[in-house]
């Protein structure tokens, strides 16, 4: 208990900053309108797949479990977004395909 408390007092202006991005993004987030939906899920697609490879590699350089498990989960998170933010805006750009006549 006394590690957890070394740590959050060593990095508490980090954890800081995390926690007023959170709040940040999701207030940001909140008031996207609908318009601009699809090409920031595009622009989240591309920013994923650095995320990605920037895991892998930190994955690559890892000499202690820790950082191992954190470059495993990035890359099975970010890559769950990617796919995601895919089926999103394939979803959203069907909406703007003109359908075909049906008889």
């Amino acid at each position: 208990m006394t590690e957890i408390l070394k740590f959050f007092l060593l990095y508490r202006e980090a954890i800081f900053v995390i926690i007023l991005s959170i709040f940040l993004g999701i207030e940001v987030i909140s008031h996207v309108p609908s318009v601009l939906h699809t090409p920031l899920m595009s622009g989240a697609n591309a920013i994923h797949g650095v995320v990605i490879i920037g895991a892998i590699i930190v994955m690559g350089h890892a000499r202690e479990l820790l950082p191992m498990i954190l470059g495993f989960i990035a890359v099975v998170l970010g890559t769950l977004n990617v796919v995601g933010g895919f089926v999103v805006t394939d979803r959203m750009l069907e909406m703007f395909r003109k359908k075909k006549n049906q008889k």
